[in-house]
């Protein structure tokens, strides 16, 4: 298998589409030569498909497995004596949940590509950070839920690490108070959850009538949408809501899933979701499965170099996207850019801030 290492050299957003899809044809077949090697279910699939993979030549026929394969086979392509950490993606009661199965390198080379793509958006040094949650949410170490694992990821980009609600979900006032104080006038790292953030933060805030100023804070968020578009809150009210109430006005949504951590989608400041260089998207056709032209709705195929320990690189989602342009970006970074629509009609919730709810 390569070393991931060979392109962390790269800007996450810096490669145009040629130069990209180079770089991830020979790399991908490598991966599904790999899996298919490593993982009996997963060479039955690939058999199947009746696909030779060295004749693939573009990332379009890299074969895709259905998320909630997931949920139904313990998938890994390593020794399961060598699994250090089993994430699992969250899940409402009754539900089936998936169990990623990671080794040390797995969950190495995740850490350093959240860090790069991250650092990329708010830069290299370590900011106080104040966690919009519960840290009762991060206990067994060994298994991640996909909320706990997100807390713990993007930790490593503070310090100082502040938790805001208490074990019972309550605001814990005294404590955000004390760290605006410490740090009032400097940049500081805010981190949450979509829907925890508009539920247990804002609201709490604005119906008690709480004055905190959030002005020179970064929030990244993700997850969690589904019941705040049941509310009729979408990102630009979330957006405007938290500026108007807290003065909170550097906001990054992420998307991303649990059966691809470390390879995560940053929005941008036009509100477009980017594709780095170590991960893309497809926007498939929900009928055919063939792509889909830009502006077209469909599902949304993720596509990672990271899984190396459990064959997740090729992945389709139930989520709904719409593939905006390529390399054109106002903001200036190359790669795919994308829109979330919502998810497929029936699909399980299993936002991280959803399933608290749903609980």
């Amino acid at each position: 298998m390569f070393d991931i290492v060979e392109i962390l050299q790269y800007n996450p957003y810096s490669l145009d589409k040629s130069t990209k899809e180079n770089l991830l044809i020979d790399k991908l077949k490598e991966i599904t030569k790999f899996h298919k090697s490593n993982c009996k279910e997963y060479e039955q699939i690939i058999n199947g498909l009746d696909i030779d993979i060295d004749k693939i030549q573009d990332i379009e026929k890299i074969p895709f497995l259905p998320v909630r394969l997931f949920k139904d086979y313990e998938l890994l392509s390593v020794d399961k004596g060598n699994v250090i950490k089993i994430m699992t993606s969250s899940g409402t009661t009754g539900q089936r949940v998936s169990k990623i199965f990671l080794d040390r390198e797995n969950a190495t080379n995740q850490t350093k590509v959240l860090t790069k793509i991250v650092s990329s958006f708010i830069g290299n040094r370590r900011l106080p950070m104040l966690i919009l949650d519960t840290s009762a949410i991060v206990k067994n170490r060994n298994l991640f839920s996909a909320r706990a694992a997100g807390i713990l990821g993007f930790s490593m980009f503070g310090r100082d690490h502040t938790y805001a609600l208490d074990e019972n979900m309550n605001l814990n006032i005294d404590k955000i108070q004390e760290f605006l104080g410490k740090y009032q006038g400097q940049p500081i790292l805010l981190f949450g959850f979509t829907y925890m953030i508009w539920e247990y933060i804002y609201n709490k805030i604005k119906i008690e009538d709480i004055k905190l100023d959030f002005s020179n804070g970064i929030l990244i968020h993700g997850g969690g949408w589904k019941k705040l578009i049941d509310q009729q809150v979408d990102n630009k009210i979330f957006k405007e809501s938290l500026k108007q109430l807290c003065g909170l006005d550097k906001i990054y949504n992420y998307y991303g899933m649990v059966e691809q951590t470390g390879s995560i989608y940053m929005e941008c400041e036009y509100g477009h979701f980017h594709t780095p260089i170590f991960s893309d998207i497809i926007i498939r056709n929900f009928t055919t499965f063939k792509p889909e032209k830009t502006a077209q709705e469909g599902l949304i195929q993720v596509i990672s170099l990271l899984p190396n320990s459990y064959p997740g690189h090729s992945i389709l989602t139930e989520d709904i996207g719409q593939l905006l342009g390529e390399d054109d970006c106002p903001c200036g970074r190359f790669g795919k850019y994308f829109k979330i629509k919502g998810r497929l009609r029936n699909a399980e919730i299993r936002g991280c801030s959803d399933t608290y709810e749903s609980k």
